[in-house]
């Protein structure tokens, strides 16, 4: 997924001739930190609140105050890794996106980020997810894999994050079924170290029903 397939089209943008009492007003309204300075559809920068909290007046236009603008921004063809990682990098409420004659062409809402993140991630589809920690030299996905096919499931999404001043690192990954009981117990087979897992079992099922039978019957 590209930056431009990201742009938030709701996303307003300023102009040197906008009063920074319109500024702030617009980043209320829009939960944002932080809006794009454009003229003539060219990206002069990211106007802060911060910013606009040091001028003299509010009344006066944006363009009379002297003011250090953020010059951060994605080409429209940036992958959404990069989006990520420079919003994130920059705790940014939104990201300007700009074509190849470095023209604005709009901005990628935190909100959108997240819910294509979501996506990305296949967070919305039903499954469990568990977490497993390994050595950085053990780690082969495409064994992981095996194991979890083996039990008739399959990966939609698996992401890593390592451990600081360690060798040590953590696989998180989604499978396609919500019962993740017999592939736990083939982790535990081949010796791997599950640290946590999220999903429902058909034990729990089974106490549920037979919980919910039992009220069934005091209640007669």
């Amino acid at each position: 997924m590209l930056a431009q397939e990201l742009i938030s089209e709701e996303i307003p943008e300023l102009k040197p001739t906008d009063s920074a009492e319109k500024a702030l007003q617009l980043m209320e309204d829009f939960k944002l930190t932080e809006m794009p300075l454009i003229e003539d559809g060219l990206f002069l920068g990211l106007l802060t609140e911060n910013a606009i909290l040091d001028f003299d007046s509010l009344d006066r236009k944006i363009g009379r105050n002297k003011v250090e603008l953020d010059p951060t921004a994605v080409s429209s063809y940036e992958h959404i890794y990069e989006v990520i990682g420079k919003m994130a990098g920059k705790k940014l409420s939104l990201l300007p996106v700009l074509d190849d004659a470095k023209q604005y062409v709009g901005s990628i809402s935190l909100a959108k980020l997240v819910d294509h993140i979501a996506q990305l991630g296949a967070m919305k589809d039903p499954g469990g997810i568990l977490q497993v920690e390994m050595n950085v030299n053990d780690y082969s996905l495409a064994e992981i894999a095996t194991l979890v096919e083996s039990n008739g499931a399959k990966i939609v999404s698996s992401y890593v994050s390592t451990h600081d001043d360690s060798t040590k690192m953590d696989l998180t990954i989604k499978i396609n079924q919500t019962d993740l009981s017999a592939i736990i117990q083939t982790f535990e087979r081949y010796n791997y170290n599950l640290v946590a897992s999220f999903h429902k079992s058909e034990l729990e099922d089974d106490l549920k029903k037979r919980y919910d039978a039992f009220l069934h019957y005091l209640n007669m």
